[in-house]
């Protein structure tokens, strides 16, 4: 029998676990050195002054086992706002219960309801399954486009 899970928003006291969940998901990506932002910046981010970003939680059996993370971008095109999905991750044993489709689901309603012109996000292009998970939803893979990044030392050099 599959255990039962919740879909939730993310409150200030799932900081510690959100940042664990998104160790994990670099872990899984192989991007573990990356990692080099901090729980109180997570939390300021989330629910400071200016929140940046939005979460929403799954629980299964009292545990945080997958988070999704997002925020606003623009369509110029579209001349209209957008939700950007930066991340997505249910851990491996909680996977093929729903979760990540109910994840996906959530940020997709919240997008239809506040009336976003599209739901954007990445996947690494060795992730078959994740594509795969992502096709099965209707989402289209664009392989003309290329992401460019710019990080700190850099931008302070421009």
């Amino acid at each position: 029998m599959n255990p039962s899970f919740s879909i939730r928003n993310a409150t200030p006291d799932d900081v510690p676990q959100l940042f664990e969940l998104i160790k994990a998901l670099a872990e899984y990506e192989k991007l573990s050195h990356l990692v080099t932002g901090t729980t109180k910046a997570l939390q300021e981010h989330l629910f400071g002054e200016h929140p940046y970003i939005e979460a929403i939680i799954a629980e299964c059996e009292n545990k945080t086992v997958g988070f999704a993370l997002f925020f606003w971008n623009y369509s110029t095109f579209l001349t209209q706002p957008g939700i950007y999905l930066e991340d997505i991750f249910v851990l491996p044993e909680y996977r093929r219960l729903g979760i990540g489709k109910a994840l996906l689901t959530r940020v997709a309603t919240l997008a239809a309801e506040r009336k976003a012109g599209r739901l954007e996000w990445s996947v690494l292009d060795w992730n078959e399954s994740a594509i795969a998970f992502y096709q099965r939803f209707g989402a289209t893979v664009l392989p003309e486009w290329r992401i460019c990044r710019i990080t700190e030392e850099k931008l302070r050099e421009f």
